[in-house]
């Protein structure tokens, strides 16, 4: 399910960005949800790309969590979640991968040893943002 058809859009103000690679929503509780096409690939420089996108910034002092919703099959370069350890995004707390067949589940899984905060892979859009919205980490700003 995507994101602007699933109950949260109706509950939660949020903007959308559309670019290339896929569509990005910010949602005013501080979730990043990505929702990126099929057939591309996830590097670095696709994830700057994203997290700079004007007027996208990210508030000083703020916790976000970034939920990967992934309805459309692409490929993900794992090392994105190591630099994603780095104090350059501290800002990102948690993240969680929405895996919708077994394929995605594994390579979630692979991915989550490359990064060093929460990660939870999930089955549905729904089981992420509660997840999200329950961690201790995410509700301390």
């Amino acid at each position: 399910m995507n994101f602007e058809n699933s109950k949260y859009s109706r509950l939660h103000k949020y903007q959308k960005f559309s670019l290339d690679s896929g569509d990005l929503y910010l949602t005013e509780n501080n979730l990043i949800i990505s929702e990126l096409k099929s057939g591309i690939h996830v590097n670095l420089d696709l994830l700057v790309d994203f997290f700079t996108h004007p007027p996208f910034e990210f508030k000083k002092g703020q916790s976000y969590g970034y939920i990967a919703n992934r309805i459309n099959s692409y490929s993900f370069d794992p090392n994105v979640w190591a630099d994603l350890n780095s104090s350059d995004h501290d800002y990102l707390v948690a993240a969680a991968i929405v895996a919708y067949d077994t394929t995605n589940f594994i390579n979630a899984t692979i991915e989550k040893k490359f990064y060093n905060k929460s990660l939870k892979r999930c089955s549905s859009l729904d089981e992420a943002i509660e997840w999200m919205q329950s961690l201790r980490e995410f509700n301390q700003s």
